[in-house]
């Protein structure tokens, strides 16, 4: 792709571009770094020479980390729409047949509702795509996706984060399956999932500045054990409400901790699949809106 004039220096090059983008959607030179592919000192150097070509600082310290300034933020909208038409031109002269599976991971308790939407709506684009899906918790997808095992994923941000393209908000609901008495117990048993997850975090921290007793029955990443286990009543539990089914309740006892609010969003590999580019992800995105607004 040929440079693009700017103030008559010349603007910018793709891998450059999705370093910054790299840096933006994971907030670490580190993990942009390991997405990418190159040493964190490859990154700096592309990201100084940004700064040179814009003439503008794009980056500040904040405390001990870097953030981006009025101008750095001006750039991920041009460059997101950089990398989304340049993967689209390529895209456009590639054919499902013969293109490697597109790795998609999903944690498990999106499986059954997030994971089914995109695949229509990947499907319905490109017939003879195959696809293999590998279900983690957000943090180890994210890994997954630093190693290059996967060209998609699926994962809870937090609202304030940039990473990915919007699928959905949504937020978290304490639920039983029918025993409400578990409500009442002087010790509430939890079934929640594992510790990194803002959830299980929410709710422990909560339950604890209240002085409420509380012990955890089981911590898990298996959507369908802790609904299993709810369902046997073994305990309350904390879930996604777009993963609540009809065999489960919203808890009614008053005072429980309030949750918080995430994000669900598709997260892009740096180095996309042929098919599956930055555009195709910000269509999938529009689309996943437009179905599940009011």
């Amino acid at each position: 792709m040929p440079p693009i004039l700017i103030a008559n220096k010349y603007l910018m090059d793709i891998d450059a571009l999705r370093s910054f983008i790299a840096f933006v959607d994971t907030g670490s030179f580190t993990r942009a770094a390991k997405q990418t592919f190159r040493t964190q000192g490859a990154v700096s150097m592309q990201m100084k020479k940004l700064e040179e070509e814009t003439g503008r600082d794009l980056f500040t310290k904040d405390g001990r980390n870097l953030s981006l300034t009025d101008d750095g933020r001006k750039l991920v909208s041009y460059a997101r729409r950089i990398l989304a038409l340049h993967d689209e031109a390529l895209g456009e002269f590639s054919h499902s047949s013969g293109m490697p599976p597109l790795r998609i991971g999903c944690p498990d308790d999106y499986a059954q509702e997030i994971f089914p939407d995109l695949v229509a709506l990947l499907l319905t684009e490109y017939p003879q795509l195959q696809i293999r899906l590998l279900c983690d918790n957000s943090n180890g997808l994210r890994q997954a996706l630093d190693q290059g095992k996967i060209d998609l994923a699926i994962l809870t941000r937090a609202p304030d984060k940039e990473e990915g393209y919007l699928l959905r908000h949504d937020k978290g609901v304490w639920v039983h399956a029918g025993f409400p008495e578990l409500q009442q117990y002087a010790e509430l048993p939890l079934v929640l999932y594992e510790a990194d997850c803002k959830f299980h975090s929410s709710a422990v921290d909560g339950l604890e500045k209240q002085g409420q007793r509380f012990r955890v029955v089981c911590a898990s990443s298996s959507a369908t054990a802790i609904k299993s286990l709810l369902r046997r009543g073994m305990g309350i539990g904390v879930l996604a409400s777009s993963t609540i089914d009809e065999n489960l309740v919203p808890c009614d006892r008053p005072y429980l901790p309030t949750l918080p609010m995430v994000d669900i969003v598709l997260a892009v590999a740096p180095t996309p699949h042929p098919l599956v580019s930055t555009a195709m992800a910000q269509k999938i995105s529009q689309k996943m809106l437009s179905q599940t607004a009011p």
